[in-house]
């Protein structure tokens, strides 16, 4: 028979040297190189040996060792893990609430702006916790998830589907820390739920035919110069809004006509180069002339260490002007031009837009950033959006490039 309690309350005082000393029954003393002292309890668990920590010999003497040992062993002869068993445990213990401030936390330094991270844990406390924020994170099921996702699913669908991935990864990181078990109730709730015919809106845009015009009325309106000009440096260089609006006179390098967006500013994450038509140079020389002290190429007329307002653009446009179309939409205006009057090809125009590349292999082999193509693709959308001499612009379309 296999000796028991080999081990005495004498005996553990005078154990000094580093290694596993048994106690029998599968229980063991494993004292560390730092000196520090812990119980393990070696298990087999359906044939599988299994290492379960019982505690510190600081907190848990020699008696309680014995008592836990006996009771997981029991466990485990009966085909029960005892260690997927006391993180049930603690899954009852931990609220739905307290994991998610939990992955909060986990999450928050890789978020690109402080903002993403407030709208993540907002929608939670908005949608989430007066419903089941207060369960226990093991007892949440299907029909809790459904609860939540319901109210919102065809009223605010863009919402319960934000709102859907961000349960998902809780319950990813919950079970992961083991305190969580079972079916993915976020699955099944979606399985349940209606299917919703999205209809993809678009940013309105400009036919590109009516913006030669439209720049002109736009230098001859009552709209501010510098707003004037923030719109005009906007379509000329077929960039994002607030690419614009946060752009700084560090990343304007004038010799070589370039503006080097900072990668923490793109949506692809990527440096983006653009190249400055000769237009695009004029704007940035007027807008130095009234510079002040701020480093914004486009700041605020109220606060020169804010940018321009995205929303001042729009209304100058759309109250001003009387246009329906919207600053982001023009992108779509220039896409349109490049495809339908220039003989650019394709990844010319996709490249200025900064879009990204969704083919993995094309991806992989794509290095180049095809400046001087789009060089001289953005002084051709400049020449016709001012109305240069058709001569010159055919002369650009039949290049070969």
């Amino acid at each position: 028979m296999r000796t028991k309690n080999k081990l005495t309350p004498l005996a553990l005082k005078k154990l000094k040297a580093p290694g596993k000393y048994s106690d029998g029954n599968n229980l063991y003393l494993k004292i560390e190189d730092t000196g520090s002292r812990r119980w393990i309890l070696r298990l087999s668990v359906n044939g599988k040996r299994r290492d379960m920590g019982l505690g510190s010999l600081s907190f848990v003497n020699l008696s309680d060792a014995r008592d836990l040992a006996y009771q997981y062993n029991k466990l485990a002869k009966s085909g029960i893990d005892p260690i997927q068993e006391r993180l049930k445990e603690k899954g009852l213990l931990i609220t739905f609430k307290e994991c998610v401030y939990k992955v909060y936390a986990l999450n928050k330094p890789t978020w690109k702006t402080e903002l993403i991270g407030r709208q993540w844990i907002n929608s939670f406390e908005h949608h989430v916790f007066p419903c089941i924020g207060h369960l226990s994170i093991s007892q949440i099921r299907s029909v809790d998830i459904m609860n939540v996702l319901t109210p919102l699913w065809n009223i605010k669908h863009d919402t319960a589907k934000k709102l859907k991935q961000r349960l998902r990864v809780v319950f990813k990181w919950c079970r992961a820390k083991g305190y969580f078990y079972g079916d993915d109730p976020v699955e099944l709730a979606e399985m349940a739920l209606p299917r919703v015919k999205i209809s993809k809106k678009h940013f309105n845009s400009l036919p590109y035919d009516q913006l030669p015009d439209f720049i002109n009325k736009l230098r001859n309106s009552y709209i501010s110069l510098r707003n004037q000009l923030a719109i005009e440096f906007t379509i000329l260089t077929a960039c994002r809004t607030s690419e614009v609006l946060k752009s700084k006179w560090n990343e304007i390098d004038f010799n070589n006509k370039i503006w080097i967006i900072p990668e923490d500013r793109m949506k692809a994450h990527r440096e983006h180069h653009v190249p400055l038509s000769d237009r695009s140079i004029l704007i940035l020389q007027e807008m130095f002339k009234i510079k002040s002290d701020s480093d914004l190429i486009f700041p605020s007329e109220v606060n020169n260490h804010k940018p321009l307002s995205n929303n001042t653009m729009l209304f100058a446009i759309q109250k001003n002007m009387n246009l329906k179309a919207t600053i982001h939409g023009m992108r779509a205006s220039f896409k349109n031009w490049a495809s339908e009057t220039t003989n650019f090809p394709n990844e010319v125009s996709e490249m200025a837009l900064a879009h990204s590349i969704h083919n993995k292999v094309e991806a992989a082999y794509r290095r180049g950033n095809l400046l001087e193509k789009r060089r001289l693709l953005m002084q051709c959308w400049s020449d016709y959006l001012n109305k240069a001499k058709p001569e010159i612009i055919k002369l650009y379309q039949s290049m070969d490039r």
